[in-house]
C-alpha cells in the first residue's frame, strides 16, 4: 500500500470492482451471445483500428495462444478478419469486420436494455440519480488514469458505447 492509499478506499475499489464484475457475469445474451472475450476483443478492435494478436494479447492480459481460440471463432463467425501485414509478412494484422461491429452493437444494445430493466426494478428514482452521480465520477477516474498512462482498456468497458 502506498502512503497516500488509505484501507477505506482499498475496500471501495474492491466492492464497486466486485460489483461491476458481477454485473457482467449477470447479463444475459440473446440469439448468438458474445462471450466476455470475444466482446473484448471486439470492443478493442473497434476501439483501437487493427491489431496484430501479440498486441491484443497483451490488451487483453492473454497469451498469444491463448487468444487464438477466440480469434478463430471470431473468424469462422465473420466477425473478424485476419490478413498479412504489409510492413512484415511473417505478422498477421486482425480487424472487425461489419458483422463483428453488428454483433458488439447488439452485445452493448442488449446489456443496455438489461440493466436498465435491472435499475428499474431494483433501485428508487433517487438512488438511480445517485448512480448517474457515481458513473460521471467513474469516467473521471478513467481519464484520469488514462491520461497518466495506464494501459489500455480492456473487457466490456472496451466495448461500451
Amino acid at each position: 500500500m502506498t502512503k497516500d492509499q488509505v484501507p477505506e478506499d482499498l475496500v471501495l475499489a474492491e466492492s464497486l470492482r466486485w460489483a461491476v464484475s458481477r454485473l457482467r457475469a449477470e447479463q444475459p445474451g440473446a440469439g448468438r451471445p458474445l462471450t466476455r472475450p470475444a466482446a473484448s476483443v471486439l470492443g478493442n478492435l473497434r476501439h483501437s483500428g487493427p491489431l496484430n494478436p501479440s498486441e491484443l494479447a497483451a490488451i487483453e492480459g492473454l497469451q498469444t495462444q491463448s487468444l487464438t481460440r477466440v480469434l478463430n471463432e471470431l473468424e469462422d463467425q465473420g466477425r473478424i478478419h485476419r490478413a498479412r501485414s504489409e510492413v512484415d509478412a511473417r505478422r498477421q494484422n486482425v480487424q472487425i469486420t461489419e458483422a463483428g461491429r453488428e454483433a458488439l452493437r447488439e452485445h452493448v444494445r442488449d446489456g443496455n436494455v438489461w440493466l436498465a430493466a435491472a435499475l428499474r426494478q431494483t433501485l428508487s428514482p433517487a438512488e438511480r440519480g445517485m448512480l448517474r452521480l457515481a458513473a460521471g465520477l467513474l469516467d473521471q477516474v478513467a481519464a484520469a488514469e488514462k491520461h497518466r498512462g495506464a494501459g489500455p482498456r480492456t473487457g466490456e468497458d472496451a466495448c461500451s458505447g
